[in-house]
C-alpha cells in the first residue's frame, strides 16, 4: 500500500470543497482524493505530468481537471482549507501549486513554544 500525504483529518478539511462529489450537479470525480494526491506528488516532485505515476491514473486526464480546477478557483479554496492543519506543506499563488516543507517545520517548531513566526507562503524564514 502506498502512503499518502491526505490523511482522514486532511480530507476531512477540504472534502467539502471539492467539486465532482456524490450529490453535486453533473459529472462526478473518478476519485477526487486520489486525484489531489496526483497533483500534491507533481508539486512535491516537481516532475513533469507525463512522469505521473501510473498507480494515479492517466497523466492528460489529471493534467486537464487540474487545469480546470485552476480556472475555476477551486485550488486556493482547498488550499486555504488544507493551511487550517498547520503541518500543510502546499500553498497556492499566482495559479501555481507550491511545495515547501519548511512551512511545516516551522509551524512544528510554534506549536512546541518558539517564538518563530510563520513566513509568508512561499517566503524563506530569515
Amino acid at each position: 500500500m502506498k502512503e499518502f500525504y491526505l490523511t482522514d483529518e486532511r480530507w476531512a478539511l477540504i472534502a467539502e470543497c471539492v467539486p465532482g462529489k456524490e450529490g453535486d450537479p453533473g459529472c462526478h470525480g473518478r476519485d477526487n482524493r486520489l486525484f489531489i494526491e496526483a497533483v500534491l506528488w507533481v508539486a512535491r516532485t516537481g516532475s513533469p505530468w507525463r512522469d505521473l505515476p501510473s498507480h494515479f491514473g492517466k497523466w492528460y486526464t489529471a493534467y486537464t481537471r487540474f487545469r480546470r480546477w485552476v480556472k475555476n478557483d477551486v485550488w486556493s479554496r482547498v488550499l486555504t482549507k488544507l493551511a487550517e492543519d498547520n503541518s500543510c506543506e502546499y500553498f497556492y499563488r499566482d495559479g501555481k501549486l507550491l511545495y515547501s516543507p519548511l512551512r511545516a517545520v516551522l509551524a512544528r517548531e510554534n506549536d512546541a513554544g518558539a517564538a518563530t513566526p510563520l513566513p509568508p507562503a512561499g517566503e524563506q524564514a530569515a
